[in-house]
């Protein structure tokens, strides 16, 4: 089974793992809103936030250049919400694509490859 986001392959040039980050209730010291007591305050659950990371791998500079210009197409400003399916069947709904990070240089061999991180955030449920 193939990820996607939106129903667009945007990962599957190469290997890449799902990851969910931490998970439970937000809480923060008293003292960090300004209050002048101390103990912790109850703000409500995390956001459901997904992951990615990998490589896009690509024959050559310019088919990889549009590897990545297909993904940061889909960075939107304000973010649009879509289904993320990981490569398991695993699917996420209403996820915003809200970052893409290059991790280091591209290499290049008989394969032009990136590796990044792709941040997922469900801004409007919990888990």
């Amino acid at each position: 089974m193939a990820s996607s986001f939106k129903g667009l392959d945007l990962f599957g040039s190469g290997p890449h793992r799902f990851a969910l980050r931490k998970q439970g209730e937000l809480v923060v010291p008293e003292l960090s809103l300004g209050s002048a007591i101390s103990g912790s305050l109850y703000l409500g659950p995390l956001e459901t936030c997904v992951v990615v990371t990998g490589r896009l791998v690509a024959a050559s500079d310019a088919a990889l250049w549009a590897l990545r210009d297909a993904v940061t197409a889909e960075l939107l400003d304000p973010p649009a919400p879509g289904t993320l399916i990981d490569h398991h069947g695993r699917t996420w709904t209403d996820m915003s694509f809200i970052t893409f990070e290059p991790e280091g240089p591209t290499d290049r061999g008989r394969l032009v490859t990136l590796a990044y991180t792709a941040v997922f955030l469900d801004f409007r449920t919990y888990p």
